[in-house]
């Protein structure tokens, strides 16, 4: 599908600033929609009014308040403003390209929808509620659903997201670089996680190839522990990393039920992802790992 102008949701946070700059490598126009305008932005007020620019070619929602926030208390008010950063935006946006010529949509989700059972999942699973984090993943998903002959739509559900400048990696970066990084909890949890440019990548891939619709993983093909990533992330540092974050001191800085995101871990494969040809950059845990060592690091797209 050729891109011209896509209007990307979210698009002033990590992952969505990030898809704006390879789409703009690619010499394709975005159009932000953001709490607050600007250039080459509208309000989500203005979406709800005037709907979607006439001339958009595609839609990408990956807005959302960040979960881990640790100045952010576990409030109902905070859970409330979680779900309605999610779900309330993506239905805006369903509405909208409804009512347009895009011709696909394309949102995030996260692989909280399959329980951290152990068990092998792939995108040809279907799993059932089982927390707030699995439900809000299902309402998620469930607001992006587009009338039949509308906008060819995707789903990508989202493992932990690696990039030197947003996320897990930039949080941790300094305790690791100063010998005091370690594994959270037991580090037995099962870790699904994806190098930010392949995260993009995939989004472009979404976003280009017409064949692509539906769910699809946005995981790596190697599976790991979370010990395994603590390792591996020390090595490329030439670090220690023996110094565990006990489950009680995440609990009570995150709550218990936020806490499990970083607790436990779902055993996830992206078997569709695979199948649509999709290739990954950053494959396996190392190759990430021994790029974030690199002490004057540039993310580049």
């Amino acid at each position: 599908m050729a891109l011209k102008h896509v209007v990307v949701g979210g698009g002033t946070g990590y992952i969505g600033s990030c898809i704006c700059t390879a789409l703009h490598n690619l010499n394709v126009r975005t159009t932000v929609i953001s709490r607050m305008p600007g250039p080459k932005r509208i309000t989500w007020q203005e979406l709800e009014t005037n709907g979607l620019p006439k001339d958009t070619t595609a839609v990408i929602n990956v807005a959302g308040l960040n979960i881990l926030d640790f100045k952010q208390r576990w409030s109902p008010g905070f859970k409330q403003n979680v779900f309605n950063s999610r779900v309330k935006t993506t239905q805006e946006l369903a509405k909208a390209v409804a009512c347009s010529d895009a011709k696909a949509f394309v949102t995030i989700s996260g692989v909280a929808y399959y329980p951290p059972d152990g068990k092998d999942y792939t995108e040809n699973d279907k799993c059932e509620k089982y927390d707030f984090l699995s439900g809000l993943c299902h309402d998620w998903e469930a607001a992006a659903q587009l009338p039949k002959d509308s906008a060819r739509q995707v789903t990508i559900r989202s493992g932990v997201v690696l990039g030197r400048t947003g996320g897990m990696i930039q949080q941790t970066f300094l305790p690791f670089f100063f010998g005091v990084g370690g594994p959270l909890g037991s580090g037995t949890q099962y870790m699904p996680w994806i190098h930010i440019k392949d995260l993009i990548n995939l989004f472009i891939h979404a976003l280009k190839n017409e064949n692509v619709t539906g769910v699809y993983n946005g995981v790596a093909p190697e599976l790991i522990t979370n010990a395994e990533f603590t390792k591996t992330f020390a090595s490329s540092l030439s670090r220690p990393a023996f110094i565990p974050l006990p489950a009680f001191v995440l609990k009570a800085l995150l709550n218990e039920e936020r806490a499990k995101i970083m607790l436990e871990g779902q055993k996830v494969h992206p078997k569709r992802v695979l199948e649509s040809g999709f290739k990954y950059e950053y494959p396996t845990i190392k190759e990430a790992c021994d790029q974030f060592g690199v002490l004057f690091y540039k993310e580049e797209y």
